[in-house]
């Protein structure tokens, strides 16, 4: 084990795994080979992860949450306790589709909430908000707030979690948006 990040005892990691500085992996967890994670993410309680994913800096993965081939984290994601990421469209026991994997982007600053389902194939914009108990099967736009089953889009989040008002304008920091084709972004002036 590596000074430079933790595994709890009692989870294991394979070989040809690269995990980055401050990175804590949790109890009972199994890391895959040719897993990438990067530095500072809390991996909790449970969690399986690989093979062939990878995780960005900063990352925040819950209790018994599998990442499975395919998918990609960028920095900052939020992962809920228990959601769900499949990883093959039509799976059955008996005919091994693992050559059929579609690979699921989640960008930078987005958040699943708890028990969600993210349908193999989709990307999840940068800071876009997937409502507890969401099954999403298409794609999300930058800062979009979505929820429901299927999920659909209910209005607009700031890279600060709130719920956008009119304008759009976040009612807590005051960050100003405006529609691009990607969903949204903030006015000049301000990064995102």
């Amino acid at each position: 084990m590596s000074a430079e990040f933790f595994v709890h005892p009692s989870s294991f990691v394979d070989e040809g795994v690269s995990i980055g500085a401050g990175t804590k992996i949790w109890h009972f967890s199994h890391i895959l080979p040719r897993t990438v994670i990067g530095a500072e993410c809390n991996i909790g309680q449970n969690v399986v992860i690989g093979p062939d994913v990878t995780i960005g800096r900063g990352c925040k993965i819950q209790n018994n949450v599998s990442l499975y081939q395919g998918v990609t984290l960028e920095d900052e994601v939020f992962c809920g306790p228990s959601m769900v990421f499949t990883n093959v469209v039509n799976p059955r026991a008996a005919i091994r589709r693992m050559s059929e994997a579609r690979p699921t982007l989640v960008k930078g600053g987005a958040s699943l909430g708890a028990n969600c389902t993210i349908v193999c194939g989709v990307t999840i914009g940068r800071c876009a908000f997937v409502g507890a108990g969401a099954v999403v099967t298409r794609d999300v736009p930058d800062h979009a707030l979505v929820y429901g089953n299927p999920a659909r889009q209910k209005g607009w989040v700031c890279a600060c979690g709130e719920k956008l008002g009119p304008g759009p304008r976040c009612p807590v920091c005051a960050t100003g948006y405006e529609t691009v084709e990607t969903g949204l972004r903030k006015t000049e002036g301000s990064t995102d």
